[in-house]
């Protein structure tokens, strides 16, 4: 606990935010090119084969991005779009590949949150497929 003399020589230092996502230089999203596409395990008590991507991005920074959704059609060297956010299973990934857009394809066959994996609307035939299947 600091005295009163001590506080008025020099005043308490506010702590400064640390952002989440330091690798996009306060952007909302960056482009990069994947160097390596490959599967990670998670961490306990979860079990799977996560798909992601080392990725060079524009700010020199190489990271670790998850490839969200179901497939994909990543390749070394395609060029991405990065966004942050983590993945709570996965240690030091700390970034998103944006589907739909650049190099990466859109998921196939998504009818619910469909802009969030870049999938376009369905045609009438392939939504009454779909429905018949609930």
């Amino acid at each position: 606990m600091p005295t009163i003399q001590q506080l008025i020589r020099a005043s308490r230092q506010k702590l400064t935010d640390k952002s989440k996502a330091p690798a996009l230089k306060a952007c909302p999203q960056r482009r990069g090119i994947c160097l390596r596409v490959y599967t990670v395990t998670p961490k306990k008590p979860n079990s799977a084969l996560r798909k992601v991507a080392r990725v060079r991005l524009t700010t020199t920074y190489e990271v670790t991005a998850y490839i969200p959704g179901v497939g994909h059609n990543l390749q070394e060297h395609a060029v991405v779009l990065v966004r942050g956010g983590r993945v709570k299973d996965l240690p030091g990934v700390r970034y998103h590949i944006v589907r739909g857009t650049l190099d990466t394809a859109g998921v196939k066959n998504r009818v619910q949150s469909r802009s969030k994996y870049g999938a376009k609307i369905a045609s009438k035939t392939a939504s009454k497929t779909a429905s018949k299947g609930k």
